[in-house]
């Protein structure tokens, strides 16, 4: 029997990598975003390249409303969920703290931390009874603050306790919590960060080669599929050129 893996911001990036390299290796998928046509065209393409089962649930993980009507009601046979990833996430300008964004800052936390708050209490049954396991996505941004990070870094410090706090409360269900922190990896994250910017988003990656997608959905792999008695808590992983959040060398 195939096993499922729920993905949320799957549409794109890390969401939409993990999602293929699932279904090549014969998981079902459940897959939720916010644009519907841009998910159709990744289930579409998944569908007819490897033959699995995928369910398509479109909304928005910062509308407690609608997360906990999609996901506490799946169908039956959706809800043996072996692995939950909490993906959906973004970074919203980068500003001094007296000249940010207060409209940004409360979407980055509606949706980095009580986003991925939503999408696990909601699954969290169907999570135990299966043994499940849980994986957030955090950054290195989470491990250390920068300037002009914020209340972005303030969120991934965030997914960081959760995940601890997850991994915690749930062992007596012998629930897996896994914490993957990537550094700068090549997706349109700059892109939305600098609100459609890419002379800004571009630079951010010129001069070194960044981590990409394929890369993080690799390691969401290998700790979904370590032995039963093993569980990967927490992974910073970079690229060669990256030493931390803030000091990349440029050749």
């Amino acid at each position: 029997m195939s096993k499922i893996i729920l993905i949320t911001g799957a549409s794109s990036g890390l969401g939409k990598a993990t999602a293929e390299k699932f279904a090549a290796e014969g998981w079902n998928l459940i897959l939720t975003a916010r644009r519907k046509e841009k998910l159709a065209v990744v289930v579409n393409d998944i569908e007819k390249k490897y033959g699995v089962k995928t369910l398509s649930l479109i909304f928005d993980v910062q509308d407690k409303k609608a997360v906990f009507e999609h996901l506490e009601n799946l169908p039956k046979e959706w809800q043996a969920i072996n692995v939950l990833l909490n993906n959906a996430g973004l970074a919203l300008g980068r500003d001094p703290f007296e000249e940010a964004n207060l409209e940004d800052w409360e979407t980055m936390i509606d949706t980095n931390l009580k986003g991925l708050l939503y999408a696990s209490k909601a699954v969290l049954p169907f999570i135990i009874a299966q043994k499940g396991h849980i994986i957030n996505i955090g950054s290195t941004a989470g491990k250390e603050v920068y300037k002009d990070g914020n209340v972005y870094c303030a969120t991934k410090h965030a997914v960081d306790a959760i995940s601890k706090a997850q991994r915690i409360d749930l062992l007596q269900h012998q629930v897996k919590v896994t914490a993957i922190h990537p550094g700068a990896v090549e997706t349109d994250f700059s892109i939305v960060r600098f609100k459609g910017d890419t002379t800004k988003a571009d630079a951010v990656y010129a001069g070194y080669t960044p981590l990409k997608a394929e890369d993080i959905a690799d390691t969401i792999w290998y700790v979904a599929n370590t032995p039963e008695h093993v569980c990967i808590n927490d992974l910073v992983i970079t690229c060669t050129a990256q030493g931390n959040s803030t000091t990349i060398f440029k050749g």
